[in-house]
């Protein structure tokens, strides 16, 4: 299940729908602190994407219905880097303020840095070749880099009907204004916020 209850809500939200596809960007881990885990287990199917390969490892034995993909995903197709903690962190990240801040007071260790690609939304799930009224969920969980994640997506394209987003800032502090200005202008609307994610409704 997932931090915050959010697996619930989402479930909630889709009510009886049995079989709606997810993308989650930032998975982590197939089961634990997991917001598509639920809806896997009913019978929807998805993308998952992480940049960190041992999570996809895992994914890819424990959701074999879906996409399992490594990569990078952010606002353009370019060279970056990344701030790692271990293989398997939650706090790995694309961003370095965020990681010199979470080295500090959460991991208590130093990050290394590796060169990674980045790729944007719309790449990889053309590349799946999944019709863009068909996605219902998307989840992101990017560790400081939600926003450019977002703005990667073109929602005027892909038009879920439900999107949960971190919201954290570099400073690991919830800044939803941000989000809020943003997803507002696609037509989605802020129907709660749990722990440090936002969770948008599109609007009819």
């Amino acid at each position: 299940n997932s931090n915050w209850g959010v697996d619930l809500i989402v479930k909630d939200f889709f009510k009886n729908k049995k079989d709606g596809i997810y993308i989650d960007v930032g998975c982590h881990h197939p089961i634990i602190n997991n917001n598509t885990q639920i809806l896997s287990s009913i019978g929807w199917r998805g993308i998952n994407i992480d940049m960190n390969q041992t999570s996809i490892d895992m994914f890819n034995v424990l959701r074999k219905g879906d996409k399992n993909i490594c990569a990078a995903i952010s606002n353009e197709s370019k060279e970056a880097t990344q701030y790692l903690d271990h293989d398997f962190s939650p706090v790995n990240s694309l961003e370095k303020k965020f990681s010199d801040t979470v080295s500090k007071e959460i991991s208590f260790n130093r990050h290394l840095e590796r060169k990674i690609h980045t790729y944007k939304f719309s790449q990889i799930i053309e590349a799946q070749n999944i019709k863009d009224t068909q996605i219902d969920f998307i989840n992101i969980d990017a560790e400081a880099h939600d926003f450019e994640v977002l703005e990667g997506i073109d929602l005027n394209i892909y038009k879920a009907k439900l999107i949960c987003i971190e919201m954290l800032d570099f400073e690991n502090k919830i800044n939803e204004k941000k989000f809020q200005h943003y997803l507002t202008k696609y037509n989605y609307n802020l129907i709660k916020i749990i722990g440090p994610n936002g969770i948008f409704e599109l609007k009819n």
